[in-house]
């Protein structure tokens, strides 16, 4: 560890590891506008005024409507942005809020695929739900399956009451007579109610649809993470200095947008192929540099490429 590197919070369980924080902000269609580099062991929820603020001065940008998922919805941080005049849509909670909107929201009784509606909370923010059939099925299916791994560990007898906890599917856990460990069905069939359920809070003026098709594109962010993990190889980062690890990020950052915008001519070319197999034809294609053997220049003559080949170079050369 030293003042930048530190050990944090970490989602792959590597709380061991010194890290950085990393907040990547996209626009449409998932191309990168900024980054935000911090000390590894800052707290996620305290990141997003700062880089909203920063971002905006550095692009001379209007205020946005900032779409987060369920991981920056504190009272905190939606105090800050209501403070600061910003509109929002963020991933709900649903199932931890209050008693009185758990009832209402159970009490739309929503069962029909795509069906929505909308619950005005106490500081006049809207709480969108919606129910899908598909996340119906997704949800049951998770939930039988991390009651099967209970059920199975119990009667093993290898679960005791030093490995409890309330995270995951042990909340469906609680203690017999202070010793024997049992499964409490009635609070696993009670959580079948919301199968299929998901929550938006929201202080826009947009419509139900408009509000949850904007929080879909967070796809696009999540991807862009992934993409920074695999396909750039972004971790682990073998540098130690901060100017350094600064520079390793900033490489990556100019990759991905590279390759989103070879992205979107593959798009508007009605490209046969992938970025993925794009990558793999650029690697077979090959060039020569000779010297001529009186004027001394060099020339670099390229060799003999396939059609994709042909293909792939032709809409880089017209785009540039």
């Amino acid at each position: 560890e030293d003042d930048f590197r530190k050990i944090g919070f970490s989602k792959d369980g590597k709380f061991q590891d010194p890290q950085i924080m990393l907040g990547l902000l996209v626009g449409e269609k998932g191309y990168p506008i900024g980054y935000e580099l911090f000390k590894g062991n800052t707290f996620e929820g305290h990141t997003l005024i700062p880089a909203l603020e920063k971002f905006q001065k550095k692009f001379n940008l209007i205020k946005p409507i900032v779409i987060a998922d369920s991981g920056l919805l504190s009272k905190k941080n939606i105090e800050e942005l209501k403070q600061k005049d910003y509109q929002y849509i963020l991933g709900a909670r649903i199932k931890n809020d209050t008693d009185v909107i758990s009832k209402q929201i159970l009490d739309l009784n929503l069962i029909e695929d795509g069906q929505s509606a909308t619950i005005i909370k106490d500081d006049k923010d809207k709480l969108i739900i919606t129910y899908t059939e598909k996340r119906a099925k997704k949800d049951a299916h998770n939930r039988k399956k991390g009651l099967t791994r209970l059920e199975k560990k119990v009667k093993s007898g290898k679960l005791t009451k030093d490995k409890i906890n309330a995270r995951g599917y042990n909340k469906y856990l609680h203690l017999k007579n202070d010793v024997n460990v049992e499964i409490d069905y009635d609070k696993f069939n009670y959580d079948a109610s919301w199968d299929g359920l998901k929550g938006y809070v929201t202080n826009t003026n947009l419509s139900a649809d408009a509000v949850i098709s904007n929080y879909s594109n967070l796809w696009h962010i999540e991807k862009a993470f992934r993409m920074s993990k695999s396909d750039l190889q972004i971790r682990p980062i073998y540098h130690f200095t901060k100017r350094r690890i600064e520079a390793h990020i900033s490489i990556s950052f100019v990759a991905y947008t590279i390759y989103k915008e070879l992205e979107r001519l593959l798009y508007k070319y009605e490209a046969a192929f992938s970025v993925k197999t794009a990558r793999e034809i650029i690697h077979n294609i090959y060039q020569l540099e000779i010297t001529l053997p009186d004027s001394k220049t060099k020339e670099k003559i390229l060799l003999n490429m396939d059609d994709e080949q042909k293909f792939l170079l032709s809409i880089i050369e017209k785009e540039t």
